[in-house]
């Protein structure tokens, strides 16, 4: 097993001291993707969940991957009441069978404007041989 920690750097890149993927490669060839938690500018729910899933996006494809791969995703929002704008952006990029999820709802956010971050683990199947 190799793992390799990244910021890609057509991704945008991160709001702290953290690396945004760990990329995890295993003797079969599979690998799996832990991408850290997103938060995007906006000034409501619906736009900054868009530029969460277009982060997620840029980050999952530096890594050969996409959005149909992600297998979990953890969603962290400062007011439930924003949770059907989430859910609707959300429905757009995620268009295939819904991953596990967990949503929770939590008083604020590093970034001091932010309504949403959230995190995935994306799994990549070893090619053909």
């Amino acid at each position: 097993m190799q793992i390799t920690i990244d910021n890609p750097a057509a991704a945008p890149q991160p709001f702290g001291p953290y690396s945004q993927v760990a990329r995890v490669e295993h003797a079969d060839g599979g690998v799996l993707l832990y991408v850290s938690g997103q938060c995007a500018e906006g000034d409501d729910m619906a736009t900054q969940t868009r530029g969460v899933f277009e982060a997620l996006e840029q980050l999952l494809t530096a890594h050969g991957a996409g959005l149909d791969d992600i297998i979990n995703i953890r969603t962290f929002l400062t007011d439930m009441d924003g949770f059907a704008d989430y859910a609707a952006v959300r429905k757009e990029f995620l268009t295939g069978t819904p991953p596990t999820s967990t949503t929770v709802a939590v008083t604020r956010l590093v970034p001091p404007r932010a309504l949403v971050e959230v995190e995935v683990v994306a799994a990549v199947t070893a090619p053909a041989q």
